[in-house]
């Protein structure tokens, strides 16, 4: 893909072939309020982990009262397998709160960092995906470019297919972060 753009050439974002979703059943977002504390999070991956789950992203931060962390995972899976995870979750003494996120409901972030190769008119061609996708560059040497771009999940699977083809050295992505629409809280 990489020499089939001219340098200067307007891209219709429309026409850009989207990467298959990585997501099989129903994407669940889980948004699980525990105590900050040693230990925590090993017994809540752990859980998932002896159900057979696979967790695609995890986010873990603390709030607004540091003596309470959110962990902010995704998962797919039927809503059954689920709602016995959520339950057994409950039950885990550090665990204050869990959510399971309806994405219709739900303002989602990711953030990602590519590291790309950036030599020549290939810079110049890097440079213009960043500005369509709303990117920032944080980082430039003379043969590499850092951009940050933050998004939905389709959104940094987009710019990541569009910049492969010009040399990624390196990829890094946070893993979701979510919050419930209006007035509601996670």
């Amino acid at each position: 893909m990489g020499e089939d753009i001219a340098p200067g050439a307007v891209l219709d974002l429309d026409e850009l072939r989207l990467p298959a979703s990585r997501h099989t059943g129903r994407r669940h977002i889980l948004s699980i309020l525990v105590e900050n504390k040693p230990g925590v999070l090993a017994r809540i991956a752990g859980l998932f982990s002896r159900r057979g789950f696979n967790i695609d992203t995890l986010a873990v931060g603390p709030t607004d009262d540091g003596r309470i962390s959110r962990i902010t995972l995704t998962v797919d899976g039927a809503r059954h397998p689920i709602d016995q995870v959520t339950k057994q979750l409950h039950k885990l003494v550090n665990v204050l709160k869990i959510r399971d996120l309806e994405p219709s409901e739900t303002a989602a972030r990711e953030l990602a960092l590519f590291k790309l190769a950036a030599e020549g008119e290939a810079r110049g061609q890097i440079l213009q995906f960043a500005e369509i996708f709303r990117g920032n560059v944080i980082d430039v040497s003379k043969r590499s470019l850092t951009v940050e771009v933050t998004g939905t999940d389709d959104k940094i699977e987009a710019f990541e297919e569009l910049v492969r083809p010009y040399g990624l050295i390196e990829m890094v992505r946070t893993g979701e972060i979510a919050v419930a629409r209006g007035r509601s809280t996670t």
